[in-house]
């Protein structure tokens, strides 16, 4: 059913759950797996009266944690499964959804923060926007441990999804 399967990583419990799922998939359906991560940069407003050099340590910084971050998930898929990576430094949304686009993907699986419907709505949900822009399914995976109540929260104390 399955044969490209995107998932995004950023280091998170939810993160390493959606990992965990997809690779599950992967197995069953002998599907690719392509891992997607983005550099996080700071709001441009971080930098005000930062020296350029501080600016690009910070950068560099950045793109070193997400490359750890993909490379910690290549170590957890197993040898059978086909694996890929792609690091983005644009805004992880439209970069999301233009590898989706571009990488002839069937299903993005992916970890929900479990920032609420506010939260959301104040902050930003990745996993929200690719839910309601993507061409394709996606799985939204919450971590164990984190069970959604009637009052928006969860178990483990964080907001649920949004």
């Amino acid at each position: 059913m399955f044969h490209e399967v995107l998932v995004a990583v950023d280091g998170s419990a939810d993160a390493e759950q959606a990992l965990m799922q997809a690779i599950d998939l992967a197995e069953a359906e002998h599907a690719r797996l392509t891992l997607f991560s983005a550099v996080v940069s700071p709001p441009a407003v971080a930098y005000a009266g930062v020296s350029g050099e501080v600016v690009a340590n910070l950068a560099r910084d950045a793109e070193a944690e997400a490359e750890k971050i993909l490379n910690a998930a290549v170590e957890r898929v197993p040898d059978q499964v086909s694996v890929s990576t792609m690091l983005s430094t644009a805004p992880v949304r439209l970069a999301l959804l233009d590898q989706i686009r571009d990488g002839h993907h069937d299903l993005v699986v992916m970890g929900s923060r479990g920032r609420g419907a506010v939260r959301s709505v104040l902050l930003g949900s990745v996993s929200h926007y690719v839910l309601h822009h993507s061409p394709i399914p996606v799985l939204i995976v919450h971590a164990e441990g984190s069970q959604q109540t009637t009052d928006g929260t969860s178990t483990s104390g964080q907001q649920a999804a949004g």
